[in-house]
């Protein structure tokens, strides 16, 4: 019998008998009943960012909220979304344009919500051993010899260029049309003067006028699909950066924390009616996590190692213990050899990282727009509203009021002032300033793709 359920009965007849304490009642026995729903299934990928559910899980937080939870990896991130919506998951671990396509109607048409954000960066580019040393004769060098981080992709674009004088195509791998991996590769590409091509209406391959081929890898698979030579480079989140060194393959040549410095990386997600008709399970599973990303930073990440330890267990991410460890533990191996210190490459709790803000959703959005996921011009307002519909941080921040009150979490953790936009950025590889308020003005600004006004007509951006 679940722990959970055990404790509820024993509550109940101790209550019958007189002898339960005010105490226990009110931090167990109530909490316990107030839920909707007790029993859950959770969705996840395996990668190291699904650690807020695994530790939630392991250290009993779920339980303390009355929840008994099962956790269930799936094979790929459209199988986890299309789960969620049918109900076979009460919600799942995941990428943070998911909810954001699906409630729009980008792919799949469901309204998708989240209380929580599950982290900050965790991503990294790798490419094959032949491209690098491709590269490496245009990376600048430092004293100690080794190459000058961050690794711009002006490095990769002679290369690429090459390719099509060659008359062969460039494909790099990222994980989803609506993944963070697939934003930051283009990101960085076009960065670089790389074109990654645009979505259309009618041609939904995101390779209309590409330089740089993309597509569709799930991430266990992307660095034995990098050694057969079937893509050459790829965008994808830990381990599988780290495993390319290990089996000496590949090179990691940015993390997506220098693309991008603190970015938003996965969400919770669940489906509009679930917290409608759970709101008491919605606020408690929020509690959880929230106690889950503290204890995987707290004391400066001493908690890591264990961490790692878990996440290696097969029912999580099963991979090694030390490539896990190689960036849980704050740091990064790029060329073999060349482990450099990045304390932030995954964060789970520290800058606010839980909290779900809007001006995170509306980035997605932009980038939606620029490559054409989303086909015409939308009004500032538009991105607002869908951000806010899809965004829950209400939630969030009465479940944070909760723990605080419990004794489980500082009140100087949680941004409670906020309007939910993060202060105007310029910490991008391209130094552009973002400011979630002015998104047209933002989605302007960037050199390649489409501006705001514009759309994809006959293979080619044009005035709309």
């Amino acid at each position: 019998m679940p722990l959970f359920k055990t404790m509820r009965r024993i509550t109940l007849s101790a209550l019958s008998a007189g002898i339960m304490s005010f105490a226990f009642v009110s931090s167990t026995y109530a909490e316990i009943l107030d839920v909707e729903k007790d029993e859950l299934k959770f969705g996840f990928i395996k990668l190291t960012d699904m650690a807020p559910l695994a530790i939630a899980y392991e250290k009993g937080y779920f339980e303390d909220e009355g929840l008994f939870v099962t956790l269930e990896p799936q094979a790929n991130w459209k199988v986890l979304l299309d789960r969620v919506i049918t109900g076979e998951l009460d919600g799942a671990h995941m990428l943070a344009g998911q909810p954001l396509a699906a409630t729009i109607g980008y792919g799949t048409k469901a309204h998708i919500v989240t209380p929580f954000s599950m982290d900050l960066n965790g991503n990294g580019i790798t490419v094959s051993n032949e491209i690098w040393e491709m590269m490496k004769k245009h990376i600048p060098v430092g004293e100690d010899g080794k190459p000058v981080h961050p690794i711009k992709a002006d490095a990769l674009k002679p290369v690429v260029d090459q390719f099509k004088q060659e008359g062969r195509p460039f494909n790099m791998g990222m994980v989803f049309p609506v993944s963070t991996h697939n934003y930051e590769l283009r990101y960085w590409l076009a960065s670089g003067g790389i074109h990654p091509g645009f979505y259309s209406k009618e041609d939904i391959s995101g390779q209309i006028g590409a330089d740089a081929l993309l597509s569709v890898t799930p991430p266990p698979q992307m660095p034995a699909t990098l050694e057969a030579g079937t893509i050459y480079g790829y965008c994808v989140g830990e381990p599988w950066n780290q495993a390319a060194v290990f089996k000496g393959i590949g090179v990691p040549v940015i993390t997506d924390y220098e693309i991008w410095k603190n970015n938003p990386e996965k969400v919770f997600g669940l489906t509009k009616e679930f917290t409608e008709k759970n709101p008491k399970t919605t606020l408690a599973l929020t509690k959880a996590l929230i106690r889950a990303a503290k204890w995987l930073d707290e004391d400066n990440n001493a908690n890591r190692m264990e961490a790692v330890e878990i996440l290696s267990r097969s029912e999580y991410v099963g991979a090694d213990k030390e490539v896990i460890a190689n960036s849980m533990t704050g740091f990064f191996e790029y060329e073999k050899g060349d482990k450099r210190d990045i304390p932030d490459f995954n964060v789970f709790y520290r800058y606010f990282a839980t909290y779900p803000y809007y001006s995170d959703a509306i980035w997605y959005l932009t980038q939606m727009r620029r490559w054409g996921q989303i086909t015409e011009h939308k009004d500032d307002n538009w991105y607002a509203g869908v951000a806010k519909s899809v965004y829950l941080p209400d939630i969030y921040l009465k479940a944070a009021q909760m723990l605080v009150e419990e004794g489980h979490v500082d009140k100087k953790d949680f941004p409670w002032d906020t309007d939910g936009y993060r202060e105007p950025t310029s910490a991008f590889i391209d130094g552009i300033t973002y400011d979630g308020k002015k998104p047209n003005a933002y989605i302007d600004a960037l050199s390649i793709g489409l501006k705001s006004k514009q759309i994809i007509k006959n293979g080619a951006a044009v005035e709309g």
